[in-house]
């Protein structure tokens, strides 16, 4: 494997193909691309400064990932799977209370996820993978939650002369905006005021009567 010796190391990099576990060296580059877009933005998620993070030469780093926007594309493919995990069914039906709050706690405890996931929606217009990756995953995400708000539609838990498809449009998008300020503005999302946001969501959900 063409990677750096620990930083103190006198080691140079060895050249050639790397060696080792294909899928843990694609998951640690795009662990030290994350940490970039992060910290620094995305223009600085150079390969040059993705190797330098993760202790390898941008050589090896073209082994794993041609250029920066297939990178880019396999980091945004990772958030995606992120959110996939919060429509998996908690019990045998599962609600839209509790996707929110699925995502509120992804939120908190992965400071990560909101500033990268701006970085990639602001930069997908200059890059059509990206572009590509955020509309079908973004679609499928919704498409799935319509689908769970439909059944509690039958079920008369959440009202029904909305159409799910809207309901879910409008769901992902208060569950865009609160995970977009929750990191710049904590001190607002206390978990008082977390619960008291899903309280209002489902006052606006519930059947009108």
């Amino acid at each position: 494997m063409e990677h750096t010796e620990p930083r103190g190391g006198t080691s140079t990099p060895r050249r050639g193909r790397p060696t080792g576990d294909h899928a843990e060296r694609r998951a640690e580059l795009i662990r030290a691309a994350t940490s970039i877009i992060a910290r620094e933005g995305y223009g600085a998620c150079s390969l040059r400064n993705v190797a330098s993070a993760a202790g390898y030469t941008t050589g090896a780093v073209t082994y794993y990932f041609r250029n920066k926007s297939e990178l880019i594309t396999a980091l945004a493919t990772h958030r995606f799977d992120t959110y996939e995990t919060l429509l998996e069914p908690l019990s045998e039906r599962s609600s839209v209370r509790a996707m929110l709050t699925r995502w509120m706690d992804i939120t908190v405890a992965d400071r990560e996820q909101s500033p990268v996931m701006s970085q990639l929606v602001m930069f997908a217009r200059q890059d059509s993978a990206l572009a590509e990756i955020l509309q079908d995953r973004y679609g499928r995400f919704r498409a799935h939650l319509a689908t769970m708000i439909s059944v509690e539609q039958r079920l008369g838990t959440i009202r029904s002369d909305i159409p799910a498809a809207v309901l879910a449009e409008n769901v992902t998008a208060m569950g865009d905006g609160w995970a977009m300020l929750a990191p710049i503005e904590p001190d607002r999302f206390t978990p008082d005021k977390v619960m008291g946001l899903l309280d209002a969501v489902d006052t606006l959900l519930r059947p009108l009567s």
